[in-house]
């Protein structure tokens, strides 16, 4: 299972690749300069996750090269890696040789899945929330936009998805779920997803900026909840308020378990808030 997992990653993540360059293609050559800039803006923050796979390469002893620098540079830095850090081939390739069983492969899994689950969060979502836009509001019947938005819905649902089998796959004498608990996890994922982008893409078009105001909110509510739950992932002060506002961003749209331990009042308390 653990070998299916980033085979369907980079499935999907090509497909959701392949959809995105198609809808700047297909703004570029209607002539919608305006949608046409915002999708290339969209893989702006992306590099972010680039950055970051660059910067772990370096901390594994590998100086990056102008071949890895340009893979980087083209956001293909989570398909090919070099030497210890995480790609989706070397984990493919690991998964081949030891059936899934390898230690070096769970960390290998790990490093991938952290990267695209941050990718999916900058790149990704709002990549998928300006789709749904142009479909619901200006475009009903654009089928590349509408192509593109299911892929990456798709796509962020399931970089949800694997981030949470590979947190199951950590925990002492657990193996790795069967396909019925993925396929579930998926499920709600991707309904949980495509409902709260949903609303606030209808409400968008309803009342226009005022979305930005309602979700400023929700943030804000969120921000100061994670901060009194006091997680410690991060322990300098300034970096863990930075950790909580980001994380409370993405909580307008998901939840994300961050602390060990027992979740479901947490998650009831998310839903009670966020519905």
């Amino acid at each position: 299972m653990r070998g299916a997992v980033p085979r369907l990653s980079l499935t999907l993540l090509a497909a959701e690749s392949g959809a995105r360059l198609c809808a700047i293609i297909h703004y570029l050559v209607r002539g919608q300069l305006g949608w046409f800039g915002l999708t290339v803006a969209c893989l702006v923050p992306g590099y972010a996750a680039q950055l970051l796979s660059i910067l772990w390469f370096r901390a594994d002893g590998h100086a990056p090269g102008c071949c890895l620098l340009a893979l980087h540079l083209l956001q293909l830095g989570l398909w090919k890696r070099h030497g210890g850090s995480c790609r989706y081939w070397d984990v493919l390739r690991a998964a081949a040789k030891t059936g899934g069983g390898a230690g070096e492969l769970l960390a290998q899994l790990g490093d991938v899945c952290v990267l695209r689950l941050l990718e999916a969060l900058l790149q990704t979502l709002p990549h998928l929330l300006l789709q749904a836009y142009v479909v619901v509001a200006v475009d009903p019947a654009g089928f590349i936009p509408g192509v593109s938005a299911g892929l990456s819905l798709l796509s962020l649902a399931w970089a949800l998805v694997s981030y949470s089998h590979f947190t199951f796959l950590l925990k002492p004498g657990h193996l790795s779920p069967p396909a019925a608990v993925i396929l579930c996890l998926l499920l709600w994922r991707t309904g949980m997803l495509g409902t709260r982008v949903l609303a606030l893409v209808l409400f968008a078009r309803l009342y226009s900026f005022w979305v930005f105001a309602v979700a400023g909110v929700h943030w804000l509510l969120m921000s100061f909840w994670l901060g009194a739950q006091q997680t410690d992932i991060v322990t300098q002060p300034c970096r863990w308020r930075l950790f909580n506002c980001l994380l409370g961003a993405v909580y307008i749209f998901c939840y994300i378990n961050v602390r060990p331990g027992p979740s479901r009042t947490r998650v009831a308390v998310f839903y009670a808030v966020s519905t």
